[in-house]
């Protein structure tokens, strides 16, 4: 059993206690960040003259040939080690002699763990913001192939106003880019370098904090020895910024999800992305966009569950912590898979653009324009709601749409109608005289198309 703190104690741990207070089995995954963080605290004590030249080397090299060895597959994490730390310090130690005992100098395990998440959270945003712009790449195809796609747009799940599905997709597009500004955000906030704090309260060896802050690409080192050790807002912000990506995709799955059933018929998900029925042959299920919404409850738990452990702790570092990785990493890895499927799955799925287009006619869309076209001729905005509506009872009457009544049938609500109603409440022109920054006109869509076009080029 493999331990970096047993001079204090007579007997051995018991072995269910080790099972259970051991992090191997999780941690491991930090082995490139916990030896990077290594070679880059070893360098700054060489340097300081803390370590002599020659065992500063030597444990460079030590480290630099396990992190090797871990990648090419011939060194396995395994074994009876308590974490990645102690694994990664015995097979150094094992490996060069007595210089290896001495990495940990001026270290410890709380400033070490601290930095290794952090390298890890840092470099997992910058996959997860890479991962983001994939789809959002996916996404702006789509908006520019269908800036004349008509569709309705819904408000309390009920046909509103008619829109585009360039428009429709724009808005996600817009969550997506409020997500991977979240991102950037909080990888600027995290990025202190909290190795040289110590357990609580630094060291009486004269490190130089900022090297080993510029070795591994920080800003600057923490400035307060315990917020260092036991800061974990910047991993409660991540989680937080994941569980809203999750909140955007499960939206956008609910949609697809309801775009597939048989009473919209708006897509077709590819058969890739989709499963059957063990039962009935004629189902095709969307799977995926299923699972991404089932899944965002887990992300969620994953937050809940940090926050709830560090509710209650007391400054500085308890080991109440170490239950911090498990959550993240599960959530990143669910994130990460998410984002994946859910960009292959849209990337193939096909737009049924015809039924689109004549649900768009239908459900009265086009009610607020016959407002509109009435207080263009004069009539008070509050009298024209109250025509449009009536019209509206009239069509459920009939069994009809709004442009489908003859002039004299609007005429015998109000007399300001003329021919040129047609025109005005015809599915082009509820769109296309919508061109106010944001709306879904073309000429609107358009200038967002180049803001989109810029945003991802840069």
């Amino acid at each position: 059993m493999h331990k970096l703190w047993g001079g204090r104690f007579q007997g051995s741990i018991d072995d269910r206690a080790f099972e259970f207070n051991e992090s191997l089995s999780f941690d491991k995954r930090l082995y490139k960040e916990d030896i990077s963080g290594s070679i880059a605290h070893v360098t700054m004590l060489g340097k300081c003259g803390i370590l002599s030249e020659e065992d500063s080397d030597l444990i460079i090299k030590g480290l630099s040939g396990i992190l090797s060895d871990i990648e090419d597959g011939s060194l396995a994490i395994e074994g009876n080690y308590e974490d990645i730390h102690s694994f990664v310090e015995s097979v150094l130690t094992e490996r060069i002699g007595e210089a290896g005992k001495r990495l940990h100098t001026g270290r410890s395990r709380n400033d070490q763990v601290a930095l290794d998440m952090k390298l890890y959270i840092r470099n997992t945003i910058d996959a997860l913001d890479e991962n983001l712009k994939d789809l959002m790449k996916i996404l702006f195809r789509l908006i520019e192939e269908n800036e004349e796609t008509y569709m309705p747009g819904f408000t309390h799940l009920q046909k509103a106003q008619s829109v585009t599905l360039a428009h429709h997709l724009g808005a996600y597009f817009e969550m997506f880019m409020r997500d991977r500004d979240r991102f950037h955000d909080i990888r600027k906030r995290l990025n202190s370098c909290p190795l040289g704090a110590g357990a609580l309260a630094g060291t009486t060896y004269p490190l130089d904090r900022n090297m080993t802050a510029t070795l591994l690409e920080f800003d600057q080192p923490t400035r307060n020895s315990m917020d260092s050790v036991s800061d974990r807002d910047y991993l409660i912000e991540f989680l937080g910024a994941l569980s809203i990506i999750m909140m955007h995709l499960s939206r956008f799955s609910e949609e697809v999800i309801l775009w597939n059933s048989d009473e919209y018929r708006f897509v077709e998900i590819d058969d890739r992305f989709s499963t059957g029925s063990s039962i009935m042959p004629q189902k095709k299920n969307p799977d995926i966009a299923e699972l991404v919404r089932g899944k965002t409850g887990r992300v969620y738990g994953s937050l809940m569950s940090l926050l709830t452990v560090m509710k209650g702790i007391p400054l500085a570092y308890d080991k109440d912590m170490q239950e911090d990785k498990e959550p993240a990493f599960d959530a990143i890895d669910t994130v990460q898979s998410c984002i994946v499927l859910f960009g292959a799955m849209l990337d193939t799925m096909k737009f049924n653009k015809p039924k689109m287009e004549a649900s768009s006619k239908k459900g009265f869309t086009n009610a607020t324009d016959v407002a509109d076209y009435l207080v263009k001729k004069g009539v008070p905005f509050r009298d024209a709601h109250s025509i449009s509506g009536r019209l509206v009872l009239k069509c459920i009457d009939r069994h009809c749409s709004l442009d489908e009544l003859r002039l004299e049938e609007l005429r015998e609500e109000s007399d300001s109608f003329e021919e040129d109603v047609y025109e005005a409440i015809s599915l082009n022109t509820c769109v296309e005289a919508r061109k106010t920054q944001g709306a879904p006109s073309k000429d609107s869509m358009d200038e967002v198309i180049r803001t989109y076009r810029k945003y991802l080029e840069e």
